[in-house]
């Protein structure tokens, strides 16, 4: 046990603007190696990025040493996915320097809106998850809470998508091609991570049993690379670490010497696979072990980490639980529960039993769907082969829990149901109840979602373990997605309130107060109509579609999933386009149709699904009948810097998925914080949405959960409905007889035999509530006072949505450690 070591008195970089003008041009010419009359924006933002983050770094160690001298509770959040995003805005912001930056840039005749938009976008995560992940961090250092997040340093992280004649097609998104100025390297720290070989009695253990060692396995090496996190205000900055991948071996020089070259550098090539890209395709049984092996690579090199840190001061695991609580982020590291068992009684001889109780003193989990397919399963035989030892210690945990089962006891007939493996012709270990039973706590990420938890996928397990599910639901940090992404009404509201609510959002309630006063109105207003302005040049610079900023700008921008029901927007487009031409002198309210999102790449019905969209673009917007009343536009590489664009600008927020399958949404906070009214069926979040802004300030379509569930059960007959409906009818004719696919008048059979046939989505079931809240959403558009006012209380309500109200919930509830020992010693 080492006490803690005295900090080295440094001199502070200042954060006035002639400082950071010295420190900008010694990074420039001493690091970058450019002088001034030479240098590109990639020079200015690679040396202001520096000496920003030199500043980062005072606040960074001063943050350490606080933790070491309280020995507080620490949180670890394991995540496989953080989409942070470009940091040099959000940098500046939390620090309050990005008026200080901008003045001393353009001393140099530079523009620092033009030095940011040189920064690559990390896209370190695929939607929800992992913006959520970076929006936590965010929160956690506001809140002076001691954290650091662990994942994988993707190489190329999520495909860039660019679109061939309306098709999706992925590229490489070389994010690092410049270098990253944010990250440190920590060389020194690496752990071994193994994998395949075979487990043989070793030593008795201290209860008399062998031990088990893991022998002729293949190793690979996890490397630190480590990224200042900065809250609000700058007071705490904690850590993003993620591993990279190397081989214990770089280079064979024997077999280069006897000309066997790829030979001589396969470790290397294989290792480096692990994290060279995020989700690999899983659609092959070598996708399949590859996404096995990340998972289990950044969850192991995590745990190894939070234990070297624990005994640098304490001796012993015993008081684990009250020095580290590990959250981890959907099911992805689930495979922690029999890491940190094997961790502790392989290689740091504790029993079973003190094992198990400090792995589930620890961990805690949160679900993020209900959807079969992300509650991961996989083979035996894979597991076997991959992680031999791993296996067996689940068999164990498994074999103990179903003989102390108190439901098993009063119902054997329930033992399938509640076993960890799922048996079969293809038995395969259910990694969501192996997290659920490795965990003290396990949380849902909204008030229906987690009911639905509680009612459907872990019934059994919540009969058995009443009390450890419970909800938090999730937010979003306003730093980034209000101050950063929204200036203009960031502003605004300054002046009307004041300062204060970018750390208390709940203070934006005295907006409503705002409602009737014109003025504030107006210029809510024009904040709004300025933003789709910006957006309009955007969309015309890289789609070439010319858009008019005076249109209903109605926006579903997220991962495509059938779920999502982009199809139901499409459809609805179609309707609308076939009802402006039959009638286009009519009063129709323009509105310009805006969709993003990526498609998996194994996702062949979600690829369809964009050519879909992108086909009946080109047909819509190149209809002169209809006079430009309706736009229809698929921006390519949706990131968080296209978000950032987007959301400020959208009237209309599409959050329309099939009741009960979203979890929660963040997109759904996003847009309403930023003036958006929401139109949606009642799932995930949108339900408790509704509930703060109020039924008049929220568009509520379809089905219920409960209702969707019954109409499954009892039967449902899509083609009758489509047949009932003439206006669905009518497009999902023109999408079967080629009206948008003339070169292939078959190509979307696919998507209309399955919503004639199954529609397990809902699709058509939806329709006809879907338009009619569309109809309501055009009406009152036109009413520019009356949106005006929905916009301003969707902002003015949905304050309880930010993150440092989750995270404080986390705190509080499932992790231990608020207040934060730091605040509280002073």
């Amino acid at each position: 046990m080492q006490p803690p070591a005295s900090p080295i008195a440094i001199e502070p970089r200042g954060l006035d603007r002639e400082s950071l003008k010295r420190d900008i041009l010694e990074w420039l010419v001493y690091a970058v190696g450019r002088e001034i009359h030479r240098a590109t924006r990639h020079d200015w933002f690679a040396a202001t990025a520096l000496a920003v983050r030199d500043r980062l770094v005072d606040r960074w160690m001063e943050s350490q040493h606080q933790e070491e001298a309280t020995d507080g509770k620490r949180v670890y959040y394991l995540s496989l996915e953080f989409l942070i995003g470009r940091l040099m805005a959000n940098a500046l912001t939390n620090l309050g320097l990005y008026e200080t930056c901008r003045d001393a840039l353009s001393d140099f005749g530079v523009d620092l809106g033009a030095v940011l938009e040189v920064e690559p976008d990390a896209a370190l995560g695929n939607g929800g998850l992992g913006r959520l992940a970076a929006c936590f961090l965010d929160s956690m250092a506001t809140l002076g809470i001691a954290g650091t997040g662990y994942g994988i340093r993707y190489e190329y992280g999520l495909f860039e998508q660019q679109f061939d004649r309306g098709w999706q097609v992925e590229y490489p998104e070389d994010w690092l091609k410049f270098g990253n100025p944010w990250e440190f390297e920590r060389p020194e720290i690496a752990y071994p991570i193994d994998f395949y070989g075979k487990v043989e009695p070793g030593e008795p253990g201290p209860d008399g049993k062998p031990t088990a060692r893991w022998q002729g396995s293949q190793r690979v090496l996890a490397v630190a690379y480590d990224t200042p996190v900065v809250g609000w205000g700058g007071a705490t900055v904690n850590t993003l670490r993620l591993w990279s991948a190397k081989p214990v071996r770089e280079f064979d020089l024997v077999k280069f010497n006897s000309g066997d070259y790829m030979k001589s550098v396969e470790d290397k090539i294989l290792s480096e696979i692990l994290s060279r890209v995020l989700y690999p395709n899983d659609n092959t049984p070598a996708g399949q072990e590859l996404r096995l092996k990340q998972e289990y690579f950044f969850t192991s090199a995590s745990l190894q980490d939070v234990l070297r840190r624990h005994r640098m001061h304490h001796d012993g695991y015993d008081d684990l639980p009250e020095k580290a609580a590990m959250q981890l982020n959907d099911t992805h590291p689930a495979i922690a529960v029999p890491e940190l068992m094997r961790l502790l009684i392989d290689r740091h001889r504790l029993d079973w039993d003190r094992a198990w109780k400090i792995t589930t003193g620890c961990i805690s989990y949160t679900n993020h769907t209900l959807m079969p397919e992300a509650l991961e399963t996989w083979p035996v035989a894979l597991l076997e082969r991959v992680l031999p030892r791993h296996l067996q210690i689940i068999y164990e945990i498994n074999d103990r829990f179903l003989k102390s089962s108190r439901v098993i006891a009063k119902d054997p007939s329930r033992l399938g149901s509640l076993s960890l493996i799922q048996e079969g012709w293809d038995r395969r270990v259910r990694m969501g109840p192996l997290a659920f039973l490795g965990s003290h706590r396990v949380n849902g990420v909204s008030a229906l979602h987690t009911q639905l938890m509680r009612e459907t996928v872990f019934r059994d397990l919540n009969e058995e373990f009443p009390g450890r599910i419970t909800n938090k639901t999730n937010g979003i940090t306003p730093r980034r997605w209000l101050v950063q992404a929204n200036p203009n009404l960031a502003q605004l509201i300054h002046n009307m309130i004041g300062t204060g609510w970018e750390d208390d959002l709940e203070r934006l309630s005295a907006l409503r107060g705002k409602t009737e006063d014109t003025a504030f109105r107006e210029a809510f207003w024009a904040v709004k109509r300025r933003n789709k302005a910006l957006l309009a040049h955007h969309i015309a610079e890289i789609a070439d579609v010319r858009v008019s900023g005076d249109a209903l700008f109605d926006v579903q921008v997220k991962r495509i999933h059938e779920y999502k029901r982009q199809l139901l927007n499409i459809l609805h487009a179609v309707a609308l386009w076939q009802e402006m031409g039959d009638d286009p002198d009519a009063t129709w309210t323009p509105r310009v149709k805006i969709f993003a999102g990526k498609a998996a790449p194994g996702y062949a019905m979600a690829k369809l699904i964009i050519k879909l969209a992108n086909d009946v673009s080109r047909v819509v917007n190149n209809d002169r009948t209809i006079r430009d009343q309706l736009k229809m536009v698929f921006l390519p590489n949706y990131n968080v810097t296209l978000a950032e664009r987007i959301i400020p600008a959208a009237d209309l927020s599409e959050q329309i998925s099939t009741a009960g399958m979203e979890a929660s949404g963040t997109g759904n906070m996003k847009f309403a914080l930023n003036g958006a009214v929401t139109i949606g069926t009642l799932d995930g979040a949108n339900v408790e949405i509704a509930e703060r802004v109020g039924a008049d300030n929220i568009l509520i379509f379809g089905m219920t959960a409960a209702e969707v569930a019954a109409k499954r059960t009892q039967g449902y007959d899509p083609s009758a409905v489509i047949a009932a409906d003439p206006r669905l009818a009518r497009a999902v004719a023109a999408i079967e007889d080629g009206t948008f696919s003339p070169d292939d008048p078959g190509r979307f059979r696919p998507i209309t035999d399955a919503l004639r046939h199954s529609d397990w989505f809902l699709v058509a079931a939806d329709f006809a509530a879907y338009w009619e809240a569309q109809a309501r959403a055009a009406t009152i558009y036109r009413d520019r006072a009356g949106w005006t006012r929905m916009a301003i209380l969707n902002t003015a309500q949905v304050g309880w949505f930010s993150s440092d109200r989750t995270v404080r919930d986390y705190a509080e509830e499932i992790w231990g450690v608020w207040p934060p020992l730091a605040r509280a010693a002073e």
